[in-house]
């Protein structure tokens, strides 16, 4: 008997080829994101930086001439640009801190062991942000209507905190004030939402190690629970000042910049000078430094917040 004879060793596939038979199986799905992205964010990007040099006209065949740095040099000379960047600055400064605290407050008072229905307070949070713009719009401009049809102004009167009705729409600065009552209202949910599932996530064995140290609840709120929220708290402030800057709705649908330009924000400008006066280039060259600054605020608060990690 003649014994068998060994089957040859199939030879083993190399690096190369088994790194490159497993791009094959993920580029379609690479290939659709980077189309996705290249249609909706690269191209728009890179068109909206050209057209920030040009006198755009949108009109087929038109010329677009280059017109250089003009569009921001009208930019500083124009009062409107001013009142729209303090707006915006101010929008920031007064919201955010205030969203921030609200939100961990009402996350902590949520987390507190002995209160029940967690989901139904987070589900009431989290209510007015997927609620439509327009419709709580309307409900604030219904309640901080002019003269004794306005809900707050009525009740203001029968309390006897004011004496007679405020125009709250007609001023800038109480208009600016329904603005941002606006804002937190419909953001604050988020902050809330964010933090309970960070508290959640914290251990346990943690608050345990610091009441037999002797810590109570102040002192392991502020060892414990602040120390642990570092990371959270990074990403919560960067996701808040982003979305205090593209502050639109609240002045489109509030004041619609009112008065007499006083509550215009860049969001608002924006628009208005690219859908009303046609102004492609001016408001092109808006956005472009509108995103420059967002830009420079988030990787500067990265630089600062985001070194932080969990002990």
């Amino acid at each position: 008997m003649t014994p068998k004879q060994k089957e040859p060793k199939k030879p083993k596939p190399s690096k190369f080829m088994k790194g490159l038979k497993q791009w094959m199986q993920v580029f379609p799905f690479l290939f659709l994101g980077l189309t996705g992205a290249s249609v909706f964010v690269i191209y728009p990007l890179i068109k909206g930086i050209v057209m920030s040099f040009q006198d755009y006209n949108i009109m087929p065949g038109a010329e677009s001439p280059f017109v250089g740095l003009e569009n921001y040099a009208k930019a500083f000379s124009d009062p409107a640009f001013r009142y729209a960047v303090r707006n915006t600055f101010l929008n920031t400064v007064v919201t955010v801190p205030i969203n921030w605290f609200l939100g961990l407050f009402f996350a902590v008072l949520i987390n507190i062991q002995f209160v029940k229905y967690k989901i139904t307070f987070r589900t009431l949070y989290y209510l007015p942000i997927i609620t439509s713009w327009i419709v709580v719009a309307f409900l604030f401009r219904y309640l901080f209507a002019d003269g004794d049809n306005g809900l707050i102004n009525y009740l203001l009167v029968q309390v006897g905190i004011i004496e007679e009705p405020i125009s709250w729409l007609q001023n800038q600065w109480t208009a600016m004030i329904v603005i941002w009552l606006f804002h937190i209202w419909k953001t604050v949910g988020w902050t809330v939402v964010i933090y309970l599932a960070a508290l959640q996530g914290i251990p346990k064995e943690l608050y345990e190690a610091a009441s037999i140290d002797g810590a109570n609840g102040l002192k392991a709120f502020r060892f414990v629970t602040i120390p642990m929220l570092g990371p959270i708290t990074a990403f919560v402030i960067i996701n808040l000042v982003m979305g205090a800057f593209n502050i639109f709705p609240q002045v489109y649908f509030i004041t619609n910049g009112g008065p007499m330009g006083q509550t215009e924000v860049l969001q608002s400008m924006i628009y208005k000078q690219a859908f009303n006066n046609f102004n492609f280039g001016y408001s092109s060259a808006l956005g472009v430094m509108m995103g420059l600054t967002i830009f420079l605020i988030t990787l500067t608060q990265q630089k600062k917040l985001g070194k932080q990690r969990f002990m």
